[in-house]
């Protein structure tokens, strides 16, 4: 689930694991926004998309349990101008759960360019990093989780926050899909996550990394650093049946700890039902607002920490970063993001 890669383990294949997932309204289309390969480790990343990988985004329609439509990214080798190929694969009905499936090609090209075709249009790249977060302020939260304590707010200060992300880069796919899209015109209720998949000796595929909300991994397995919990290699659909326990439990420690909520362990469950199946919400050709009040997919601006820690502490948090300064960069027009 979402990660920056601040692991031993993805710092050695940070091509596979997802650092966030954005969910929002462009010209009159839908734009799905996964980002990997963080540089945050500070580590000799490998440059690039793995080139026997898929990055993949599925879409449910209505609050169904299982998706009846995805796009599917595969990437060749980095070329003498660091650049790779690439194909998008649309799938739909049961191709869209089908590893095997091939799909109908709907675009192709190299990353660093604009390409699409019908209903898409693509760009991929390395970009400088959107996300936004105090590390420090982390850390307290990670703190109170782990002990089922009481949060240390004397251990950070909102007015002394800085973006630990600044300056960091991510390797980032673009699909922007009109909504003459017969699946995603205007109104449509749809629930996204995407994956990154890895071609198996056997000739298959085994899924290495998802992500649906912000901060999942963060929060929720801060000392999983090998990325061993299964909630990587399941379906969303599983999500409460499988995991709801252990984070309706943890929150349920925390908010006791903290006297936030009258009845701990209802108010665990209630988040536990909110965060599982771990899927972005949107209602297509609305605007996007991951935010305090509700959530409808996820802009690129969005404080995604302050809305986790308060939803998760059942209390009002603040990131203190606040200035387009300090913020993440982030374009008005496609491809939204700001190349590296």
């Amino acid at each position: 689930m979402s990660h920056h890669l601040d692991t031993p383990l993805a710092a050695q294949g940070g091509q596979l694991y997802i650092d966030d997932l954005y969910v929002f309204n462009g010209d009159r289309a839908t734009v799905f926004v996964m980002d990997v390969n963080s540089s945050v480790t500070k580590a000799d990343i490998k440059c690039g998309f793995h080139a026997e990988a898929r990055y993949e985004f599925k879409i449910h329609f209505n609050s169904a349990e299982t998706e009846e439509l995805a796009y599917r990214f595969a990437f060749g080798e980095l070329d003498g101008d660091s650049r790779q190929t690439l194909q998008v694969y649309e799938l739909t009905g049961s191709d869209a759960r089908d590893d095997s499936a091939m799909g109908t090609p709907v675009a192709q090209g190299r990353t660093g360019e604009v390409c699409g075709g019908g209903n898409v249009r693509v760009w991929t790249g390395r970009i400088t990093d959107p996300f936004y977060i105090d590390l420090g302020q982390l850390a307290t939260v990670n703190a109170a989780f782990k002990n089922r304590a009481k949060l240390d707010r004397s251990a950070w200060r909102a007015d002394k926050a800085t973006n630990s992300f600044a300056g960091t880069t991510v390797e980032s796919i673009v699909l922007e899909v009109s909504q003459d899209e017969p699946l995603l015109r205007d109104g449509t209720d749809i629930g996204v996550w995407c994956r990154t998949l890895l071609a198996t000796d056997a000739g298959g595929w085994r899924q290495i990394n998802r992500a649906g909300h912000p901060m999942m991994w963060p929060i929720f397995w801060p000392t999983d650093t090998d990325f061993s919990d299964p909630a990587n290699a399941r379906h969303p659909g599983h999500d409460l049946q499988e995991d709801g326990e252990e984070i309706a439990s943890a929150v349920a420690g925390v908010v006791a700890a903290n006297g936030t909520a009258p009845n701990p362990q209802s108010y665990g469950w209630s988040v536990a039902r909110q965060l599982y199946p771990d899927l972005l919400s949107y209602k297509v050709g609305t605007t996007a607002n991951y935010g305090f009040a509700a959530r409808n997919g996820r802009a690129m601006a969005d404080n995604a920490p302050e809305v986790m820690f308060s939803l998760v502490l059942n209390t009002a948090t603040t990131s203190g970063l606040t200035s387009d300064v300090t913020l993440g960069a982030r374009a008005d027009t496609f491809p939204y993001v700001v190349p590296a």
